[in-house]
């Protein structure tokens, strides 16, 4: 365990809240932690072998926390920031994103724990039926993580947004992103 990682204790209890935009700069670096470089490379969601360049930046966090429509839900252990994940209401369902877990507390669990508050959020608060999410059709572990959650892959693609940097640089040329989805009962 880091030193970051020093007050954090998985017995410790989690605390959820709503993303304020005092919170802006601590969750980019929350996210960029998670997915790209070489920090990344100490937890198991890293992206670094697809993808260089950013992950997120503060214009989009920043979108994600004022919009009207969702909420941006921090995760928190003795007031320090260890995860976060974009909720979005969208009528009958809601979209998951922007998860990120600090990389030296992944693989402990605390990912099953966040996803399953995102999804009783959406049900009781908004009473979404479905939960959906993208994810990097070649992120197989990643979607076999997802699959044991419950959400089932769809076979709905869209292509990766090549040429626009604000999402990454592909370090490969087959990067498409697969629909998931969860009945919320």
């Amino acid at each position: 365990m880091d030193t970051a990682d020093a007050t954090v204790r998985a017995t410790d209890p989690l605390t959820f809240r709503t993303a304020t935009e005092a919170d802006v700069e601590g969750l980019v670096a929350l996210i960029e932690s998670a997915y790209r470089g070489d920090a990344s490379r100490a937890g198991w969601t890293t992206e670094a072998d697809i993808l260089d360049g950013q992950r997120t930046d503060r214009e989009d966090v920043a979108d994600v926390v004022g919009a009207e429509n969702g909420r941006m839900m921090i995760v928190e252990r003795n007031g320090e920031l260890i995860a976060c994940c974009q909720l979005e209401h969208r009528g009958d369902h809601a979209y998951f994103g922007m998860f990120a877990v600090r990389p030296a507390l992944q693989g402990g669990g605390l990912g099953k724990l966040i996803i399953a508050e995102a999804e009783r959020f959406t049900r009781a608060e908004w009473g979404a039926k479905e939960m959906h999410m993208t994810v990097i059709s070649a992120r197989e572990e990643l979607i076999a993580w997802y699959e044991r959650r419950g959400y089932v892959r769809t076979g709905r693609m869209t292509p990766f947004p090549y040429g626009d940097e604000r999402f990454g640089v592909p370090r490969r040329a087959d990067l498409e992103f697969e629909l998931l989805i969860k009945p919320l009962g």
